[in-house]
């Protein structure tokens, strides 16, 4: 007995100790002393040395095991530290910090917590030789390795590191501050050392809790005598110390290539055809670089797509078409003689009791490039909230491919919630990029289980680096339009940085039946899996395209804003073999043209051409006066091939801007930011201050707090005017 009495005790510790050993997700919020959400708050676990940053609500999610510590630091606010114990939440309330600090950069940069290895040079008498700032730190402070870049240029710029910081981030090259100003490396590097009045370094909290996640790999803190470098910007900084300025470093991201739209004349183009797009990964992957402090690149601004991610007010269809249409015409806010036409479509919105029972099969990358914690660990939590969405009726399966593809859960009930996860948890990263193998098997699967009449779709999740045949995105176009045929729809979820490939993803959405999102955040994964479940994963119309001719007695010239990948030939709008893009349940799609009126002066217009010999362009004589344009729209039924037409006349009834509904205000604001990150030449105010106004006016009917969060973009952008 007594021998049975000891097994069963070693039992109970050896379960004790492996639940203690399982690292999980701790999420919570963080709030103040008035229960008020505090953003940007950083949470530190002692153990793993891991920190993550709480979102615009306070929210945050950090992996932890039992018994790890979190620390949780804020500016202004009293550290607090919180052990984990059984439950996966953890909510904190911070305490303001009432001491008075005297010298505010004296306690930043404080060098009395010998934890962080922060240690000051001595003043200038004990730097007699002359030595780049660089070279200077090496053996000087302790955790700091120094190397010089191998280099047929000039001045290469030094490499520096710092010994225990774990990062996300392909490289570990600490965040530069001189005399209060955030600076590259060549920068450090040119700084004349008998100028340097002190060096410090910061790290973990110390370097995170004063300047953010940009500081997760530590800070180089540099002050000079009579801080000469102070208060200047990055362009005068370079002149100062003679740097001449090299093209920015290419990223491994990859992003088609595209012209913006110009102005045409209805006379010689009186039909602008394009199919819908209701993506949004553009608007989530801009809101990234701008989380970052990066400059946004040009190509990776689709203007329609960051319109799109908002939904707007249009009234549910009540007749028998699946959606319905919406037209409004105002001011444009950017060019003041022009005026933007609104077009949206409403989806309808079926209950999810009605909806036709899924097939759907999880095609995941788990190759060696899938490894950083915001790819294949994100893409997990993603998938489970999807999971969560399930219903009995429902059937999953998941497909992975890294080098071969292989099927990790077969067809399984979406009751079975527990299977599923678990399969999802066991995934880990390895491998090459067949990326063709996947997509092969994962297609074969989703027809070998079609459920006629239900969603059928295959949710491909990556960050694009995979390959396809010889030629990889001639091959992937030509394999993804041969699936296409099956009656299998395609959802991209794409995640990562550094190496992302975005014109992958797009080619593959728009060929495929399909729709694109990219995941920053699990709360982006909430929107778009959770909350907007229905939208996204169940089409209730294919093949939507767009046709509209505009008026010439009212319209001198035209422009489709975005859109620019989604054009068609007006010969396309009535051929049923042409692909277009689906509209999911009570999703919404915006398009906005810009018109410039008859007979107003413009400085975009092209010179008209010299009248031809051989055919005559003629304005029909019949009186259309009140006509601004006839809008045309072609769609099928989610397992139907013959389109279906709607028509429907625009009147020519315009109002001054501020008269205008709140979704015209929001979305030209939103179309006006994006214009302005692409840097077009097209409008002729790029005022940040004046898309903010226009889009606080229209910010309406924001439960969720996206719109708000759009407008804080906005204002954190200005420093890339």
């Amino acid at each position: 007995m007594k021998s049975l009495k000891l097994i069963s005790s070693a039992i109970a510790m050896l379960i004790c100790f492996v639940t203690m050993a399982q690292e999980r997700t701790i999420s919570g919020i963080v709030s103040d002393e008035n229960k008020q959400p505090l953003p940007g708050v950083t949470i530190f676990n002692q153990t793993s040395k891991t920190n993550t940053a709480t979102d615009f609500d306070g929210k945050y999610n950090i992996k932890a095991k039992t018994g790890d510590m979190l620390v949780f630091s804020y500016i202004g606010y009293k550290n607090q530290s919180q052990k984990v114990q059984n439950s996966n939440i953890i909510n904190i309330k911070l305490l303001p910090d009432n001491q008075t600090l005297s010298e505010v950069v004296v306690v930043g940069y404080g060098t009395s917590n010998s934890e962080y290895e922060d240690r000051s040079y001595e003043r200038a008498e004990r730097r007699k030789e002359k030595k780049e700032a660089s070279k200077a730190l090496k053996g000087k402070i302790a955790g700091i390795q120094t190397q010089n870049s191998i280099s047929y240029m000039a001045s290469p710029s030094p490499s520096v590191a710092i010994r225990g910081i774990a990062s996300v981030s392909p490289k570990n090259e600490p965040l530069y501050i001189i005399d209060g100003v955030p600076a590259k490396a060549n920068q450090m590097a040119k700084i004349n050392p008998n100028d340097i009045d002190n060096v410090s370094v910061l790290k973990d909290i110390a370097a995170t809790s004063i300047y953010g996640s940009r500081a997760s790999n530590g800070v180089v803190v540099i002050s000079t005598k009579n801080e000469i470098y102070k208060n200047l910007s990055e362009k005068e900084l370079d002149k100062k110390l003679n740097i001449i300025p090299t093209p920015a470093e290419p990223t491994q991201e990859d992003y088609d290539t595209f012209v913006e739209n110009a102005f045409e004349s209805p006379k010689t183009a009186p039909l602008s055809t394009f199919s819908i797009d209701v993506d949004n990964a553009s608007y989530t992957n801009i809101r990234r670089f701008l989380n970052n402090g990066q400059q946004v690149p040009k190509d990776a601004v689709r203007v329609e797509e960051m319109v799109n991610f908002f939904k707007y007010t249009y009234p549910q269809p009540k007749n028998e078409h699946p959606f319905s249409i919406n037209t409004e015409l105002s001011d444009s806010p950017w060019n003041a003689n022009n005026k933007i036409l609104k077009i949206g479509l409403q989806g309808k919105n079926i209950p999810t009791e009605d909806l036709p029972a899924s097939n759907l099969i999880f095609l995941i990358d788990v190759s060696g490039s899938m490894n950083d914690m915001n790819k294949l660990p994100l893409l997990k939590q993603s998938l489970k909230i999807l999971v969560n969405e399930l219903r009995a009726k429902d059937k999953v399966a998941i497909v992975v491919y890294a080098g071969a593809a292989g099927m990790v859960l077969p067809p399984t009930s979406g009751d079975e919630k527990k299977t599923i996860i678990d399969a999802l948890d066991k995934l880990q990263s390895g491998g090459s990029t067949a990326g063709g193998a996947g997509i092969e098997l994962a297609y074969k699967t989703a027809t070998e289980n079609f459920i006629k009449g239900g969603n059928n779709r295959v949710i491909l999740a990556t960050d694009g680096d995979f390959n396809v045949g010889s030629s990889s995105n001639s091959d992937m176009e030509k394999l993804i339009e041969e699936k296409r045929k099956t009656g299998v729809f395609l959802t991209c979820l794409g995640y990562g940085m550094g190496n992302y490939k975005d014109s992958k993803m797009e080619i593959l959405a728009d060929k495929g039946n399909g729709n694109y999102a990219y995941i920053d955040n699990i709360q982006e994964a909430n929107r778009f899996l959770g909350k907007e479940f229905k939208g996204s994963m169940f089409a209730i119309a294919k093949d939507v395209k767009i046709q509209i001719e505009f008026n010439p007695k009212q319209v001198q010239s035209y422009r489709l804003i975005g859109y620019e990948n989604r054009k068609l030939r007006p010969e396309d709008f009535k051929n049923d073999a042409i692909d277009a893009g689906e509209l999911g349940s009570n999703h919404t799609v915006t398009a906005l043209y810009e018109i410039i009126p008859a007979g107003v002066k413009s400085d975009y217009l092209t010179a008209q051409p010299d009248d031809l010999k051989y055919t005559k362009t003629e304005t029909n004589s019949n009186n259309y006066s009140n006509e601004l344009a006839t809008v045309k729209f072609r769609y099928k039924k989610p397992d139907g091939e013959k389109s279906i037409e709607m028509v429907q006349t625009i009147e020519n009834k315009s109002v001054a801007i501020d008269k205008a509904s709140d979704d015209m205000k929001f979305s030209s604001a939103v179309a006006w930011f994006g214009l302005k990150l692409r840097d077009s030449k097209l409008i002729a105010d790029k005022s940040s201050e004046a898309i903010v106004k226009l889009a606080k006016q229209g910010n309406s009917n924001d439960g969720e707090g996206y719109k708000a969060e759009f407008i804080r973009l906005v204002e954190g952008a200005k420093q890339f005017n």
